[in-house]
C-alpha cells in the first residue's frame, strides 16, 4: 500500500508580490493568491480582524494614548478624552475615578457629576446617541488647564519676540522654490487624471481583499511611474527596466511632501486632488503595502523650524528684528510715502538677518525663503482669521449685549420660525454668536498646528479607518485623537475668553458628521469664504452711498446706510447661527460643528434676501468666488 503523495501534502508556493509581477500581464495568479488551498480567503489588511487587548499603560478605548485615569467602577484605564467620552452621560457619570500614578491625571476620586466642568466643557466629545437640546442653558466656565499651549497674539513691532516665532515656526511649511513648483505641476497633473478614490473607496461585491490590494498597488505604481517618467525620461526608463521603485524612494517622498506643503500654505488650491493624495498616502502607510513597495511614501513636512534647526540657526526666530522682516504691509487708507518706507525697512531687515545667520549649507537665499514663509503665514491669518475679528467688532458696535432697542435690532430666534432649530432671547443669541466667532478665530489662528496634527492622525499606522456610509456617500471613518485633543484646548481658550458657554460643547470627530481629520480641516478652512464677502460688502456700503443714484436706492429701501448695515448683520447673526442646515432634526443644533453648518445654510439662501442686490453692487460673485 503506497503512502500519501508528497505532492498533495506539500503546499503550493504562493506568487510573490513584487513590482515585476505587478507590472506584468499575468494578473490572474496575483489577484487570487490570497485564496488558500482549502478555499478559505486570506484576510486583507483592511478587514476587521479579531480585537486585541490594549498594550499595558495605554488607554483601553483608543489604544494609542497613555492611560491617565483609572475608572474604579469599570476597572479600566483611560486617557482623559476617552474617559470623558465614555462617562459623559447615563449611569457612568456616577463612576468613581482616580489619576494613575505618574501620569499627571487631574481627575478626582469623586463621581463624574453634572456639575463637573471638566466633564461638560473641556472633555466633551461626540456620542453617536447624543442629541443636542433645542433649549440651551448658560454654563459657567471653570475647566482645568489645557494640556497643549495655545499660542497668543503676534508680538508688536519693536517688542521682544521671545519664543513666539519659535513655537509657531514648527508648523509653518516652507515656501516652494521654482524647481519644486515644476514638480508640483507634475503631481497635480497625475492626480487630476487619477481615479484612485473611485476605485479604492467602493464596496466591491465578490472582490477579494487580495484583488483590492493589487488594484491599489497598481494605482500607486502608475502614479509614481508617470511622475518620474515625466520629470526625467532617462530615470523613468531605468524604472521600467529595473522594476525598482525603492532606489527612487527619496524622489517620490519629496514629490508627495511638496504637494502636502503647498496645500497647507494655500488651502484654496488642490481642492479636488489633495483628497486623493492624502488618501493614497494613508493607504500606503499600511504594513502590507509598505512590504510590497519596500519603502514609505510619507516623510515629515519641511517646516521653517526644521530647516533652521538642521543648521543650528534657530536663534533667527528669537531675533527681535524678525517682527519687522515678516510683518504685513497694509495699503488701505495710507499715503504712498508711508507704504514705501515700510517696504524699505522690511527689505533691509530681511537682508540684515540673512547676512547675520548665513553659514555653511544655509545660504542667504534659503534664509530669505524661511522669512518669506513666515510672512506667508501672516497673510494667511489676515485672510482667514481677521474676518472673524471684524465680525466680532461689528457685533459689539451695532448690537447691545443684553437688550435690543427695537425689533429690528433684536437677535432673538425661536425654534420652528424661519427654519431655526434653537430658541434664544436677544442676550443669549448675542453671547452665542460671540462665542462661536471667538471659537472660529482661535481655530484659524492655530490652523497650521491643527493641520499638522490632522495629517499625523490620517497617516498614523496604528489608527485604521473603516469605509462607512455616513449618509453622504461612502467615507473613511477614522478616529483623530491628536486633532481632537488640540480642539479641546482651543475650545477651552474660547470658553475662558467669553466667560460663559451656551449650547453644546460636543466636538464631532470620527463619526458620521465629521468622518475623519481631512473632513474637519476642509470644514474649517471654509470659514473665510463665508465671512470675507460679508465684511467686504459692509466695508463698501459707504462708497456705494456716495453715488447719488445708489444712495437714493438705499434710503428708499432701507432708510439709511446704518439701517442697511444693521439689517445685513442682524439677519446673519440670527439665521447664520440658528442650528439649521443639517440633513435631519438630530444632526443640527448648537454643537461645535453645527454652528458652521448653520452659517453655510444661510449662505445658500442669500439670493432670497432683499439686500442681495447690495452684495451684487459691491462685487459679490458667490461665497466660493474670488475676492
Amino acid at each position: 500500500m503506497s503512502g500519501p503523495s508528497v505532492v498533495e501534502d506539500t503546499p503550493k508556493p504562493s506568487v510573490a508580490f513584487n513590482l515585476e509581477t505587478i507590472l506584468s500581464d499575468n494578473h490572474e495568479a496575483i489577484e487570487h493568491s490570497g485564496t488558500l488551498d482549502n478555499g478559505v480567503t486570506a484576510v486583507g489588511w483592511d478587514e476587521e480582524g479579531t480585537e486585541t487587548q490594549a498594550a499595558e499603560g495605554y488607554c483601553v478605548e483608543c489604544e494609542d494614548q497613555p492611560a491617565q485615569v483609572l475608572c474604579e467602577t469599570c476597572s479600566d484605564a483611560y486617557c482623559e478624552v476617552c474617559f470623558a467620552a465614555q462617562h459623559r452621560k447615563g449611569t457612568r457619570r456616577q463612576h468613581k475615578s482616580k489619576p494613575l500614578s505618574g501620569k499627571g491625571g487631574n481627575k478626582s476620586t469623586k463621581p463624574a457629576t453634572a456639575n463637573d466642568p471638566m466633564q461638560e466643557d473641556s472633555m466633551d466629545v461626540e456620542d453617536n446617541g447624543a442629541h443636542e437640546s433645542d433649549y440651551e442653558e448658560w454654563e459657567g466656565i471653570n475647566p482645568g488647564p489645557p494640556t497643549t499651549e495655545v499660542l497668543g497674539a503676534q508680538p508688536a513691532i519693536g517688542a521682544k519676540v521671545g519664543e513666539w516665532f519659535v513655537d509657531r515656526a514648527k508648523y509653518i511649511p516652507l515656501r516652494l522654490t521654482l524647481v519644486e513648483r515644476k514638480y508640483l505641476r507634475l503631481l497635480e497633473a497625475a492626480l487630476n487624471v487619477s481615479e484612485y478614490t473611485d476605485k479604492i473607496d467602493t464596496i466591491g461585491f465578490g472582490l477579494s481583499k487580495a484583488k483590492r490590494i493589487v488594484q491599489q498597488i497598481r494605482e500607486l505604481c502608475a502614479i509614481m511611474s508617470g511622475l518620474l517618467l515625466a520629470a526625467d525620461y532617462k530615470q523613468g526608463q531605468e524604472l521600467f527596466t529595473d522594476r525598482d521603485f525603492e532606489s527612487n524612494a527619496e524622489f517620490y517622498q519629496s514629490i508627495f511632501e511638496l504637494g502636502r506643503r503647498h496645500k497647507i500654505m494655500n488651502p484654496d488650491k488642490m481642492r479636488t486632488t489633495y483628497g486623493k493624495l492624502i488618501y493614497l498616502l494613508q493607504d500606503s502607510q499600511s504594513h502590507d503595502v509598505k512590504e510590497l513597495l519596500n519603502f514609505s511614501c510619507v516623510r515629515p513636512i519641511k517646516t521653517v523650524y526644521s530647516v533652521l534647526e538642521e543648521y543650528r540657526a534657530t536663534d533667527l526666530l528669537r531675533d527681535d528684528l524678525i517682527s519687522v522682516a515678516t510683518k504685513e504691509i497694509y495699503s488701505e487708507g495710507r499715503p504712498r510715502r508711508d507704504i514705501q518706507k515700510d517696504i524699505k525697512s522690511k527689505e533691509r531687515a530681511i537682508e540684515i538677518l540673512a547676512a547675520r545667520y548665513e553659514r555653511d549649507g544655509l545660504s542667504q537665499e534659503k534664509l530669505r525663503q524661511c522669512l518669506y514663509s513666515i510672512g506667508d503665514n501672516h497673510a494667511f491669518l489676515r485672510t482667514n482669521r481677521d474676518p472673524c475679528e471684524r465680525m466680532i467688532n461689528y457685533l459689539k458696535e451695532h448690537f447691545h449685549p443684553t437688550q435690543a432697542k427695537d425689533s429690528k435690532s433684536s437677535l432673538a430666534i425661536r425654534s420652528g420660525r424661519d427654519g431655526a432649530r434653537l430658541s434664544h432671547d436677544h442676550g443669549k443669541q448675542y453671547a452665542y454668536v460671540l462665542q462661536s466667532l471667538t471659537l472660529w478665530r482661535e481655530i484659524l489662528h492655530d490652523m497650521f498646528h491643527l493641520w499638522s496634527l490632522a495629517e499625523q492622525d490620517l497617516l498614523a499606522e496604528n489608527v485604521p479607518y473603516r469605509l462607512r456610509d455616513t449618509g453622504q456617500g461612502l467615507n473613511r471613518v477614522q478616529a483623530s485623537p491628536k486633532t481632537s485633543r488640540m480642539m479641546h484646548n482651543i475650545l477651552y481658550k474660547a470658553q475662558k475668553s467669553v466667560g460663559t458657554w451656551i449650547g453644546s460643547s460636543v466636538i464631532h470627530m470620527g463619526d458620521h458628521n465629521v468622518p475623519n481629520a481631512l473632513m474637519f480641516i476642509d470644514k474649517y478652512t471654509q470659514i473665510y469664504r463665508i465671512l470675507l464677502p460679508i465684511c467686504n460688502t459692509l466695508s463698501q456700503v459707504p462708497s456705494l452711498a456716495a453715488k447719488p443714484a445708489l444712495r437714493s436706492y438705499i434710503e428708499d429701501e432701507f432708510g439709511s446706510t446704518e439701517n442697511l448695515t444693521r439689517e445685513i448683520l442682524g439677519d446673519f447673526f440670527r439665521h447664520g447661527f440658528d442650528g439649521s442646515g443639517a440633513d435631519n432634526f438630530f444632526d443640527a443644533g448648537s454643537c461645535i460643528d453645527g454652528r458652521l453648518t448653520s452659517a453655510w445654510n444661510w449662505c445658500a439662501t442669500i439670493e432670497k434676501k432683499r439686500y442681495f442686490h447690495v452684495f451684487l453692487l459691491a462685487g459679490f460673485v458667490g461665497f466660493d468666488g474670488e475676492w
